[in-house]
């Protein structure tokens, strides 16, 4: 399912927790999702605390599918939005 290398490429994987920060998607979402096969997930471990690291590219084609892509492109203009005010307060 993924492209060669895309694990590795800066910007492509992210936490479930930042999966819920910019996509307010739960890890019941993420696991239904897995359990679906739509997504591919690895495991990492922080101080002894488990999380589960995904594919940006896929989550977001799975929140499109499920939650619709207006859905989608509304939490990722408010992503940019937020990204240029912190930009321009600095």
């Amino acid at each position: 399912m993924a492209e060669y290398g895309e694990w590795n490429r800066k910007g492509a994987v992210l936490s479930e927790i930042t999966a819920k920060k910019e996509y307010g998607v739960d890890r019941e979402f993420i696991i239904t999702g897995i359990r679906a096969g739509k997504l591919e997930y690895r495991e990492g471990v922080m101080w002894g605390n488990p999380y589960l690291r995904l594919l940006r590219s896929q989550l977001e084609q799975y929140i499109s599918e499920k939650l619709g892509q207006d859905h989608l492109l509304t939490l990722k203009n408010k992503k940019e939005l937020r990204k240029i005010k912190s930009e321009i307060g600095n």
